[in-house]
């Protein structure tokens, strides 16, 4: 007999669905707060060590998205 798939309803589809929530407002607002970070002549660096991740890390997530917002970026070596 094939066991049957947990409902997608109830209580456990709630909390899943509130972790999701989170996610998507914890991504929202580092991309708020990076940007501002950056703005104001924070180094892909700084804001790494901030965020407990590596340089490249933050870049890789962020860059474009800045790049096309218009945001001066620092250059490594400025």
């Amino acid at each position: 007999m094939t066991p049957k798939p947990p409902e997608s309803t109830g209580p456990e589809a709630d909390d899943l669905a509130a972790v999701v929530a989170l996610r998507e407002l914890a991504d929202r607002l580092e991309d708020a707060a990076v940007e501002r970070a950056m703005r104001t002549g924070w180094s892909w660096s700084q804001v790494a060590e901030a965020l407990g991740v590596t340089r490249q890390a933050v870049h890789k997530k962020h860059h474009r998205r800045l790049e096309l917002a218009g945001i001066e970026l620092r250059r490594r070596n400025a």
